[in-house]
């Protein structure tokens, strides 16, 4: 046996392996909280909220993928959540209104847009398991929605070791 006659089973096999690592958004999260802008720690009084909204250094999230929320057990008017929004806009490199959880939901949903769906046609495809980054358990669910109609068969795990998920029935002939 020579060295031509070694044959990569795994390049040639038609498997298609989804790293969801590679959707992760790079970037630092911060989360822009409301609670110190609230009167005695209990409401949003307005004209206080807008000055001091106003007074604030927006730039400390400059380029800053930031979660809007608030940590208080309080009624937070969604006009509030809305200015936060609008002041971080022009400064963030993304922004959401909820927890961190959310933020990372949001920037996963964004990235899985652009997975090319159609060239997994009628293929097999491994859901990478382990990963370095957090990947939130949405990204799982969301990536199933997306391929299902078109792959042969879902497999999640690594490609050494595989659990199946999903096969598609066969046809049956008439």
């Amino acid at each position: 046996m020579n060295e031509n006659d070694i044959v990569n089973r795994v390049a040639n096999s038609p498997i298609v392996t989804i790293d969801l690592e590679n959707f992760y958004q790079k970037g630092e999260r911060v989360q822009f909280d409301l609670a110190p802008f609230l009167y005695q720690g209990l409401v949003v009084k307005e004209l206080d909220f807008r000055q001091s909204m106003k007074e604030l250094d927006w730039s400390v999230y400059s380029g800053k993928l930031v979660a809007v929320h608030c940590s208080a057990d309080a009624i937070i008017p969604t006009w509030a959540l809305m200015l936060a929004v609008v002041n971080l806009q022009e400064v963030a490199k993304d922004v959401v209104i909820g927890d961190l959880k959310e933020l990372e939901i949001h920037l996963m949903a964004g990235a899985l847009k652009n997975l090319d769906v159609e060239g997994l046609r009628d293929r097999p495809v491994v859901i990478k398991g382990c990963s370095k980054l957090p990947v939130p358990d949405y990204a799982y669910g969301e990536v199933i929605r997306l391929i299902l109609p078109v792959v042969k068969n879902i497999m999640f795990g690594e490609p050494c070791s595989t659990v199946p998920v999903y096969k598609r029935p066969r046809e049956k002939k008439i």
